[in-house]
Protein backbone atom coordinates (compact mmCIF):
# COMPACT_ATOMS: atom_id res chain seq x y z
CA UNK A 1 0.00 0.00 0.00
CA UNK A 2 2.95 2.59 0.54
CA UNK A 3 3.86 2.09 -2.87
CA UNK A 4 0.41 3.42 -4.02
CA UNK A 5 -0.13 6.65 -4.73
CA UNK A 6 -3.17 8.38 -2.45
CA UNK A 7 -4.94 11.36 -3.15
CA UNK A 8 -7.02 13.40 -1.13
CA UNK A 9 -9.92 15.10 -2.82
CA UNK A 10 -11.12 18.17 -0.71
CA UNK A 11 -11.82 20.64 -3.38
CA UNK A 12 -14.43 20.49 -6.67
CA UNK A 13 -11.79 20.53 -8.96
CA UNK A 14 -10.11 17.56 -7.54
CA UNK A 15 -13.19 16.12 -7.43
CA UNK A 16 -13.58 16.17 -10.78
CA UNK A 17 -9.69 15.50 -12.35
CA UNK A 18 -10.93 11.89 -10.01
CA UNK A 19 -13.63 11.54 -12.05
CA UNK A 20 -11.85 11.76 -15.55
CA UNK A 21 -8.96 9.76 -14.13
CA UNK A 22 -11.58 6.95 -13.33
CA UNK A 23 -13.54 7.27 -16.57
CA UNK A 24 -12.74 4.08 -18.21
CA UNK A 25 -11.74 2.13 -15.13
CA UNK A 26 -13.98 -0.88 -15.31
CA UNK A 27 -14.00 -2.00 -11.29
CA UNK A 28 -13.50 0.08 -8.17
CA UNK A 29 -13.62 -0.60 -4.63
CA UNK A 30 -15.84 2.06 -1.92
CA UNK A 31 -16.17 2.11 1.16
CA UNK A 32 -17.50 4.71 3.60
CA UNK A 33 -16.59 6.24 7.30
CA UNK A 34 -19.09 7.75 9.47
CA UNK A 35 -19.26 9.71 12.94
CA UNK A 36 -22.82 7.00 14.09
CA UNK A 37 -21.08 6.94 17.70
CA UNK A 38 -20.02 10.57 18.00
CA UNK A 39 -22.58 12.81 16.72
CA UNK A 40 -26.55 13.26 17.26
CA UNK A 41 -27.58 12.53 13.27
CA UNK A 42 -24.79 10.18 11.62
CA UNK A 43 -23.45 11.21 8.46
CA UNK A 44 -20.86 10.22 6.18
CA UNK A 45 -17.32 11.48 6.47
CA UNK A 46 -15.69 9.69 4.30
CA UNK A 47 -15.58 7.79 0.87
CA UNK A 48 -13.03 5.81 -0.16
CA UNK A 49 -12.25 4.74 -3.50
CA UNK A 50 -9.62 2.83 -5.53
CA UNK A 51 -8.96 1.61 -8.79
CA UNK A 52 -5.41 -0.46 -10.01
CA UNK A 53 -3.28 2.30 -8.98
CA UNK A 54 -4.08 4.53 -6.87
CA UNK A 55 -6.09 5.25 -3.83
CA UNK A 56 -8.58 8.48 -3.18
CA UNK A 57 -10.27 9.65 -0.27
CA UNK A 58 -13.16 12.51 -0.82
CA UNK A 59 -13.65 14.68 1.87
CA UNK A 60 -17.70 14.97 1.83
CA UNK A 61 -17.00 17.46 4.58
CA UNK A 62 -15.43 20.09 2.59
CA UNK A 63 -18.64 21.58 1.68
CA UNK A 64 -18.47 20.70 -2.15
CA UNK A 65 -20.87 19.31 -4.22
CA UNK A 66 -20.62 15.19 -4.78
CA UNK A 67 -23.05 14.99 -7.64
CA UNK A 68 -20.26 14.30 -10.05
CA UNK A 69 -19.86 10.65 -8.48
CA UNK A 70 -23.66 9.51 -8.69
CA UNK A 71 -23.07 8.59 -12.30
CA UNK A 72 -20.25 6.65 -11.18
CA UNK A 73 -22.56 4.84 -8.70
CA UNK A 74 -25.19 3.83 -10.88
CA UNK A 75 -23.50 2.67 -14.06
CA UNK A 76 -24.39 -0.81 -14.90
CA UNK A 77 -20.68 -1.09 -16.83
CA UNK A 78 -19.07 -0.47 -13.70
CA UNK A 79 -18.20 -3.15 -10.84
CA UNK A 80 -18.22 -1.41 -7.05
CA UNK A 81 -17.11 -3.65 -4.86
CA UNK A 82 -17.67 -3.13 -0.80
CA UNK A 83 -17.19 -4.94 1.74
CA UNK A 84 -20.40 -4.87 3.48
CA UNK A 85 -22.56 -3.08 1.35
CA UNK A 86 -25.52 -2.95 3.54
CA UNK A 87 -24.78 0.01 5.68
CA UNK A 88 -22.99 1.42 2.59
CA UNK A 89 -25.51 1.50 0.42
CA UNK A 90 -27.88 2.99 3.06
CA UNK A 91 -26.08 5.55 4.59
CA UNK A 92 -24.97 6.90 0.71
CA UNK A 93 -28.57 6.93 -0.37
CA UNK A 94 -29.52 8.56 2.67
CA UNK A 95 -26.58 11.65 2.65
CA UNK A 96 -26.58 11.90 -1.15
CA UNK A 97 -29.86 9.98 -2.87
CA UNK A 98 -27.66 7.85 -4.99
CA UNK A 99 -28.69 4.61 -6.78
CA UNK A 100 -26.53 1.94 -7.52
CA UNK A 101 -25.81 -0.66 -9.89
CA UNK A 102 -23.41 -3.62 -10.46
CA UNK A 103 -22.08 -3.99 -6.66
CA UNK A 104 -19.93 -6.70 -5.73
CA UNK A 105 -19.62 -7.00 -2.19
CA UNK A 106 -16.55 -9.35 -0.56
CA UNK A 107 -18.21 -10.26 2.56
CA UNK A 108 -21.42 -11.63 1.16
CA UNK A 109 -18.99 -13.56 -1.60
CA UNK A 110 -16.93 -15.29 1.51
CA UNK A 111 -20.39 -15.91 3.39
CA UNK A 112 -21.55 -18.00 0.05
CA UNK A 113 -18.42 -19.78 -0.07
CA UNK A 114 -18.62 -20.98 3.79
CA UNK A 115 -15.58 -19.29 5.05
CA UNK A 116 -14.62 -19.17 8.79
CA UNK A 117 -13.93 -16.06 8.95
CA UNK A 118 -15.53 -12.95 6.59
CA UNK A 119 -14.55 -9.87 8.10
CA UNK A 120 -11.84 -7.70 5.61
CA UNK A 121 -9.12 -7.66 8.16
CA UNK A 122 -9.59 -11.29 8.62
CA UNK A 123 -10.00 -12.58 4.63
CA UNK A 124 -6.84 -9.75 4.28
CA UNK A 125 -4.82 -11.58 6.59
CA UNK A 126 -5.30 -15.49 5.10
CA UNK A 127 -5.70 -14.20 1.22
CA UNK A 128 -2.61 -11.48 1.33
CA UNK A 129 -0.58 -12.17 5.03
CA UNK A 130 -1.64 -8.54 5.14
CA UNK A 131 -2.07 -6.82 9.02
CA UNK A 132 -4.57 -4.43 9.30
CA UNK A 133 -4.73 -2.77 12.27
CA UNK A 134 -8.43 -1.60 13.36
CA UNK A 135 -8.19 0.12 15.96
CA UNK A 136 -9.56 3.30 14.40
CA UNK A 137 -13.28 1.68 13.39
CA UNK A 138 -14.67 4.14 16.38
CA UNK A 139 -12.89 6.94 15.58
CA UNK A 140 -14.82 10.01 14.96
CA UNK A 141 -14.69 10.43 11.88
CA UNK A 142 -15.77 14.33 11.72
CA UNK A 143 -12.71 15.20 13.07
CA UNK A 144 -9.90 17.77 11.23
CA UNK A 145 -7.56 17.55 10.10
CA UNK A 146 -6.77 14.14 9.44
CA UNK A 147 -3.34 12.74 10.32
CA UNK A 148 -1.05 9.38 8.47
CA UNK A 149 -2.63 7.03 10.76
CA UNK A 150 -6.16 8.05 9.88
CA UNK A 151 -5.76 8.12 6.27
CA UNK A 152 -4.13 4.91 6.19
CA UNK A 153 -6.44 2.86 7.75
CA UNK A 154 -9.38 4.72 5.98
CA UNK A 155 -7.45 3.78 2.44
CA UNK A 156 -6.82 0.22 3.95
CA UNK A 157 -10.44 -0.60 3.77
CA UNK A 158 -10.69 -0.24 -0.32
CA UNK A 159 -6.76 -1.00 -1.33
CA UNK A 160 -6.94 -4.64 -1.18
CA UNK A 161 -10.88 -5.02 -2.79
CA UNK A 162 -9.83 -5.52 -5.96
CA UNK A 163 -7.64 -7.43 -5.57
CA UNK A 164 -9.32 -9.70 -2.89
CA UNK A 165 -12.63 -9.82 -5.24
CA UNK A 166 -9.99 -11.73 -8.09
CA UNK A 167 -9.60 -14.10 -5.76
CA UNK A 168 -12.95 -15.08 -4.45
CA UNK A 169 -14.40 -14.93 -8.13
CA UNK A 170 -12.09 -18.01 -9.03
CA UNK A 171 -13.54 -19.49 -5.66
CA UNK A 172 -16.96 -18.73 -6.41
CA UNK A 173 -16.74 -19.96 -10.02
CA UNK A 174 -14.76 -23.21 -9.12
CA UNK A 175 -17.44 -23.85 -6.40
CA UNK A 176 -20.54 -22.89 -8.93
CA UNK A 177 -21.82 -20.48 -6.91
CA UNK A 178 -21.62 -17.21 -9.10
CA UNK A 179 -25.62 -17.43 -9.68
CA UNK A 180 -26.04 -17.43 -6.04
CA UNK A 181 -23.78 -14.33 -5.15
CA UNK A 182 -24.82 -12.42 -8.61
CA UNK A 183 -28.45 -12.58 -7.51
CA UNK A 184 -27.91 -11.32 -3.74
CA UNK A 185 -25.25 -8.58 -5.32
CA UNK A 186 -28.24 -7.50 -6.97
CA UNK A 187 -30.74 -7.60 -3.99
CA UNK A 188 -28.25 -5.27 -2.26
CA UNK A 189 -28.89 -2.24 -4.93
CA UNK A 190 -32.20 -1.57 -3.62
CA UNK A 191 -31.18 -1.20 0.10
CA UNK A 192 -32.65 1.81 2.26
CA UNK A 193 -33.78 2.80 5.69
CA UNK A 194 -36.64 1.01 7.21
CA UNK A 195 -35.85 1.83 10.33
CA UNK A 196 -37.81 4.55 12.55
CA UNK A 197 -36.29 8.14 11.61
CA UNK A 198 -35.06 10.78 14.05
CA UNK A 199 -38.47 12.51 13.89
CA UNK A 200 -40.82 9.76 14.75
CA UNK A 201 -42.19 10.46 18.20
CA UNK A 202 -42.71 6.96 19.50
CA UNK A 203 -38.84 6.19 19.23
CA UNK A 204 -38.37 6.04 23.10
CA UNK A 205 -40.76 2.90 22.65
CA UNK A 206 -38.01 1.27 21.10
CA UNK A 207 -36.11 1.10 23.67
CA UNK A 208 -34.92 -2.06 25.47
CA UNK A 209 -37.43 -2.95 28.39
CA UNK A 210 -39.70 -0.21 27.50
CA UNK A 211 -42.62 -3.27 26.38
CA UNK A 212 -42.56 -4.04 30.00
CA UNK A 213 -43.69 -0.54 31.52
CA UNK A 214 -47.37 0.18 32.43
CA UNK A 215 -49.11 3.43 31.20
CA UNK A 216 -48.11 5.70 33.52
CA UNK A 217 -44.21 4.88 33.44
CA UNK A 218 -44.18 5.09 29.46
CA UNK A 219 -45.57 9.08 30.15
CA UNK A 220 -42.43 9.46 32.45
CA UNK A 221 -40.09 7.81 29.94
CA UNK A 222 -41.59 10.15 26.60
CA UNK A 223 -40.82 13.29 29.47
CA UNK A 224 -37.04 11.67 30.36
CA UNK A 225 -36.41 10.80 26.64
CA UNK A 226 -37.83 14.48 25.15
CA UNK A 227 -35.32 15.89 27.85
CA UNK A 228 -32.45 13.94 26.77
CA UNK A 229 -32.72 13.81 23.21
CA UNK A 230 -33.24 17.52 23.19
CA UNK A 231 -29.79 17.75 24.98
CA UNK A 232 -28.43 15.43 22.85
CA UNK A 233 -29.44 17.26 19.65
CA UNK A 234 -27.64 20.57 21.37
CA UNK A 235 -24.61 18.73 22.22
CA UNK A 236 -24.24 16.72 18.96
CA UNK A 237 -23.79 13.65 20.49
CA UNK A 238 -25.08 10.27 20.19
CA UNK A 239 -28.36 10.43 22.40
CA UNK A 240 -27.30 7.18 24.97
CA UNK A 241 -23.84 9.40 25.90
CA UNK A 242 -26.03 11.79 27.15
CA UNK A 243 -28.14 9.46 29.55
CA UNK A 244 -27.88 5.49 28.38
CA UNK A 245 -31.45 3.93 27.88
CA UNK A 246 -31.36 1.58 30.59
CA UNK A 247 -30.72 4.56 33.03
CA UNK A 248 -34.04 6.45 31.20
CA UNK A 249 -36.11 2.94 31.81
CA UNK A 250 -35.00 2.69 35.54
CA UNK A 251 -35.95 6.12 36.38
CA UNK A 252 -39.26 5.95 34.33
CA UNK A 253 -39.76 2.42 36.56
CA UNK A 254 -38.73 3.74 40.01
CA UNK A 255 -40.34 7.65 39.44
CA UNK A 256 -37.74 9.12 42.07
CA UNK A 257 -39.01 11.94 43.96
CA UNK A 258 -35.56 13.36 44.92
CA UNK A 259 -32.05 13.47 44.53
CA UNK A 260 -31.72 10.68 47.38
CA UNK A 261 -34.23 8.68 45.49
CA UNK A 262 -32.37 9.04 41.86
CA UNK A 263 -28.86 8.06 43.48
CA UNK A 264 -30.71 4.37 43.50
CA UNK A 265 -30.27 4.47 40.11
CA UNK A 266 -27.31 6.11 39.02
CA UNK A 267 -24.48 7.25 41.64
CA UNK A 268 -24.42 9.95 43.29
CA UNK A 269 -20.90 11.40 42.81
CA UNK A 270 -20.90 10.67 38.87
CA UNK A 271 -21.30 13.43 36.03
CA UNK A 272 -24.21 12.17 35.17
CA UNK A 273 -25.60 12.45 38.25
CA UNK A 274 -24.54 16.14 38.76
CA UNK A 275 -25.48 17.25 35.36
CA UNK A 276 -28.85 15.66 35.12
CA UNK A 277 -29.94 14.80 38.36
CA UNK A 278 -31.99 17.61 38.41
CA UNK A 279 -33.56 18.16 35.23
CA UNK A 280 -34.79 14.39 35.65
CA UNK A 281 -36.57 14.69 38.33
CA UNK A 282 -38.39 17.31 36.59
CA UNK A 283 -38.81 15.72 33.81
CA UNK A 284 -40.39 12.65 36.25
CA UNK A 285 -42.93 15.27 37.36
CA UNK A 286 -43.92 16.19 34.11
CA UNK A 287 -44.42 13.04 33.02
CA UNK A 288 -46.47 11.68 35.79
CA UNK A 289 -49.05 14.69 34.72
CA UNK A 290 -49.04 14.13 31.17
CA UNK A 291 -52.64 12.68 30.00
CA UNK A 292 -51.34 12.95 26.50
CA UNK A 293 -52.32 9.62 24.32
CA UNK A 294 -49.19 7.47 23.80
CA UNK A 295 -47.71 6.87 20.13
CA UNK A 296 -47.98 4.16 18.55
CA UNK A 297 -44.58 2.09 18.30
CA UNK A 298 -42.70 2.07 15.26
CA UNK A 299 -43.61 -1.06 13.27
CA UNK A 300 -41.34 -2.56 10.52
CA UNK A 301 -43.37 -3.60 7.73
CA UNK A 302 -43.18 -6.89 7.73
CA UNK A 303 -43.08 -8.31 4.31
CA UNK A 304 -43.48 -11.72 3.54
CA UNK A 305 -45.44 -14.54 1.69
CA UNK A 306 -49.36 -15.13 2.93
CA UNK A 307 -49.70 -17.77 4.29
CA UNK A 308 -52.54 -19.83 2.92
CA UNK A 309 -52.68 -23.06 5.37
CA UNK A 310 -53.25 -23.04 8.98
CA UNK A 311 -50.36 -23.15 11.71
CA UNK A 312 -50.40 -26.63 13.04
CA UNK A 313 -49.55 -28.03 9.23
CA UNK A 314 -47.36 -25.40 8.59
CA UNK A 315 -45.31 -26.00 11.91
CA UNK A 316 -44.82 -29.32 10.98
CA UNK A 317 -43.74 -28.85 7.54
CA UNK A 318 -41.24 -25.94 8.48
CA UNK A 319 -39.95 -29.16 11.22
CA UNK A 320 -39.04 -31.13 7.85
CA UNK A 321 -37.96 -28.49 5.87
CA UNK A 322 -35.18 -27.62 8.71
CA UNK A 323 -34.18 -31.46 8.36
CA UNK A 324 -33.73 -31.74 5.08
CA UNK A 325 -31.38 -28.41 5.45
CA UNK A 326 -29.74 -29.89 8.19
CA UNK A 327 -28.73 -32.82 5.83
CA UNK A 328 -28.14 -30.79 2.87
CA UNK A 329 -25.58 -28.71 4.66
CA UNK A 330 -23.92 -31.15 6.74
CA UNK A 331 -20.53 -31.34 4.79
CA UNK A 332 -17.92 -28.52 4.78
CA UNK A 333 -18.45 -28.12 1.24
CA UNK A 334 -22.03 -27.47 1.25
CA UNK A 335 -23.52 -23.56 1.33
CA UNK A 336 -23.76 -22.65 4.43
CA UNK A 337 -27.47 -22.88 6.48
CA UNK A 338 -28.36 -19.58 6.06
CA UNK A 339 -28.08 -19.25 2.40
CA UNK A 340 -29.66 -22.71 1.32
CA UNK A 341 -33.09 -20.90 3.43
CA UNK A 342 -33.38 -19.06 6.63
CA UNK A 343 -35.68 -19.97 8.70
CA UNK A 344 -37.52 -16.85 7.16
CA UNK A 345 -37.34 -18.51 4.48
CA UNK A 346 -38.42 -22.01 5.03
CA UNK A 347 -41.21 -20.80 7.05
CA UNK A 348 -42.72 -18.74 4.22
CA UNK A 349 -42.67 -21.72 1.98
CA UNK A 350 -44.47 -23.92 4.91
CA UNK A 351 -46.97 -21.61 5.32
CA UNK A 352 -47.49 -21.25 1.69
CA UNK A 353 -46.75 -24.66 0.52
CA UNK A 354 -46.41 -24.20 -2.92
CA UNK A 355 -47.35 -27.15 -5.80
CA UNK A 356 -45.28 -26.33 -8.65
CA UNK A 357 -42.27 -24.11 -10.05
CA UNK A 358 -44.71 -21.40 -10.59
CA UNK A 359 -45.83 -21.20 -7.04
CA UNK A 360 -42.25 -21.31 -5.65
CA UNK A 361 -41.79 -18.13 -7.50
CA UNK A 362 -44.60 -16.30 -5.54
CA UNK A 363 -42.84 -17.22 -2.05
CA UNK A 364 -41.32 -13.58 -1.37
CA UNK A 365 -38.86 -15.28 0.47
CA UNK A 366 -37.28 -17.33 -2.34
CA UNK A 367 -34.61 -16.17 -4.47
CA UNK A 368 -34.46 -17.72 -7.96
CA UNK A 369 -30.72 -19.00 -7.20
CA UNK A 370 -32.73 -21.13 -4.70
CA UNK A 371 -35.66 -22.21 -7.02
CA UNK A 372 -33.41 -23.46 -9.36
CA UNK A 373 -30.74 -25.72 -7.29
CA UNK A 374 -34.15 -26.82 -4.30
CA UNK A 375 -36.68 -26.16 -6.47
CA UNK A 376 -37.20 -29.66 -7.03
CA UNK A 377 -36.78 -31.18 -4.08
CA UNK A 378 -38.79 -28.86 -1.74
CA UNK A 379 -41.51 -29.89 -4.45
CA UNK A 380 -41.23 -33.42 -3.46
CA UNK A 381 -40.79 -32.71 0.14
CA UNK A 382 -44.24 -31.18 0.09
CA UNK A 383 -45.87 -33.62 -1.62
CA UNK A 384 -44.65 -36.49 0.74
CA UNK A 385 -45.42 -34.52 3.14
CA UNK A 386 -49.23 -33.75 1.93
CA UNK A 387 -49.36 -37.55 1.01
CA UNK A 388 -49.17 -38.37 5.03
CA UNK A 389 -52.01 -35.76 5.76
CA UNK A 390 -55.45 -36.86 5.95
CA UNK A 391 -57.57 -36.17 2.77
CA UNK A 392 -59.64 -33.18 4.18
CA UNK A 393 -56.16 -31.24 5.26
CA UNK A 394 -54.63 -32.16 2.10
CA UNK A 395 -57.22 -31.03 -0.39
CA UNK A 396 -58.24 -27.33 1.70
CA UNK A 397 -58.32 -24.84 -0.52
CA UNK A 398 -55.76 -22.02 -0.48
CA UNK A 399 -56.17 -19.61 2.34
CA UNK A 400 -58.61 -22.17 4.39
CA UNK A 401 -55.94 -23.79 7.16
CA UNK A 402 -56.73 -26.25 10.22
CA UNK A 403 -57.80 -23.15 12.36
CA UNK A 404 -60.54 -22.06 9.98
CA UNK A 405 -61.71 -25.07 9.66
CA UNK A 406 -62.15 -25.51 13.28
CA UNK A 407 -64.24 -22.56 13.94
CA UNK A 408 -66.46 -23.75 10.97
CA UNK A 409 -67.56 -27.32 12.76
CA UNK A 410 -67.83 -25.12 15.57
CA UNK A 411 -70.18 -23.26 14.08
CA UNK A 412 -72.00 -25.92 12.39
CA UNK A 413 -72.49 -27.99 15.08
CA UNK A 414 -73.73 -25.02 17.13
CA UNK A 415 -75.91 -24.67 14.59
Amino acid sequence: MEDTPLIIVDTADKLQEMVEALADEPVLGIDTEADSMHRYREKVCLIQLSDRTTDYIVDPLAGFPLEPLAPMMSDPDRVKIFHGADYDVVSLRRDFGWTFKNLFDTMISAQILGLPKVGLADLCKSTFGVHMDKKYQTHDWARRPLYDEHLDYARGDTHFLLALREMLLRKLKRADRMDVATEEFEALEDREWKGPTMGDPGRFLKMKGANKLDQRSLQVLRALWTYRDGKAAAADRPPYKVVPDPVLVQVATRKPKNMDDLSQVMRAKSTMYKRHGEALLKAVEAGLVDDRELPKPFKKVKVGTKPRYGARETDRLFTQLKAWRTGLTSGKKGLPPAMVGSNSTLKGIAGFRPHDKDELHQVIELRNWQINRYGDELLDIIQRFEQGLPPRQAQSAPGEGSSSRRRRRRKTSSD
